[in-house]
């Protein structure tokens, strides 16, 4: 690891994800909610390493030390859509505005940065001081965690795993979820970065059972929810996406409840994330129990 020493802090990088979590796991365990981007991301980068090239020139992963050598913060930059916005867990905020420094050092062209407030803030808004421009708001997120759960209304039709031979219809639902996030939130469609898994990886997904279809009474698929495997104990959904003929109709709730019940069945705890500009969303996931835990943000940084 490379280390930049910070006013009684050091900010590491690393471009191993593996030697990042021998590093950082002690307090990524220790809030594994907060922390489930970027141990989810870790931990699958990990062991696909050998037989995955790295999504752009500029990954990396950063362990935040005090003085006494004590983790009090990480972050990665391995989003594999443009423009790569690297991702913040909670730091100190001399921490944040440093990184921002290094970053601007070592000339790479950060566009957006996502994860907790306010180290997104800090970190935004020292780029932008240090090259010109001003940063948006592209989106307000909220991480929740389930509670005590609670059915929805049942509807007809049941759960029931996506396999290869739906590749295409998932590849079309996965590439409309953002935009029409967007639309439902009140953005502009398009505003809105995610990821859209190549072939070899959505196929990967796929036979790994992430991927799962609410199909109807006639065995039709109406809506797909995906779920990334247990990191540290705590499995996150997402994404939950209703092709817009078949919303308003239980198909999302009731396939996030029994998702969620077999995590738990498994024993992880689940969470998840809201878009805090719809409501729709927010409202399905508090009446089925979900809870707020903390709110983050992706930023846009623009000249």
């Amino acid at each position: 690891m490379s280390a930049i020493p910070v006013a009684g802090l050091s900010l590491q990088f690393c471009a191993d994800p593996g030697k990042f979590l021998a590093a950082a796991g002690g307090y990524l365990a220790a809030d594994p909610v907060v922390s489930s981007v970027v141990t989810t991301v870790a931990h699958r980068l990990a062991s696909q390493q050998a037989d995955r090239s790295a999504p752009h020139d500029n990954i990396w992963w950063l362990v935040v030390r005090d003085a006494s050598g004590a983790v009090t913060g990480a972050g990665m930059r391995a989003a594999p859509f443009a423009p790569y916005p690297p991702f913040l867990l909670p730091m100190p905020a001399e921490a944040a505005v440093a990184l921002a420094g290094a970053l601007h050092e070592r000339g790479e062209e950060v566009l957006a940065v996502n994860g907790a407030l306010p180290a997104v803030q800090l970190c935004a808004a020292e780029l932008v001081r240090l090259r010109g421009g001003h940063v948006q708001v592209g989106q307000h997120t909220r991480l929740h965690e389930l509670g005590e759960l609670r059915w929805p209304a049942a509807v007809p039709g049941s759960l029931q795993a996506a396999t290869e031979d739906n590749a295409d219809l998932v590849t079309e639902w996965l590439a409309a979820f953002a935009g029409d996030a967007d639309e439902q939130a009140g953005r502009p469609r398009g505003v809105s970065a995610h990821e859209i898994p190549d072939r070899a990886e959505l196929l990967r997904r796929l036979r790994t059972g992430r991927l799962w279809f609410w199909v109807d009474q006639s065995g039709q698929p109406v809506h797909l929810t995906g779920v990334n495997p247990p990191s540290f104990g705590v499995a996150r959904i997402g994404p939950v996406y209703t092709p817009p003929a078949e919303r308003g109709r239980g198909w999302a709730s009731n396939a996030v409840a029994e998702i969620s019940r077999r995590i738990r069945v498994g024993g992880a705890r689940v969470c998840l994330f809201t878009d805090q500009a719809n409501p729709t969303s927010n409202k399905i996931y508090a009446a089925l129990g979900y809870q707020p835990v903390v709110d983050m943000a992706n930023l846009v940084t623009v000249r």
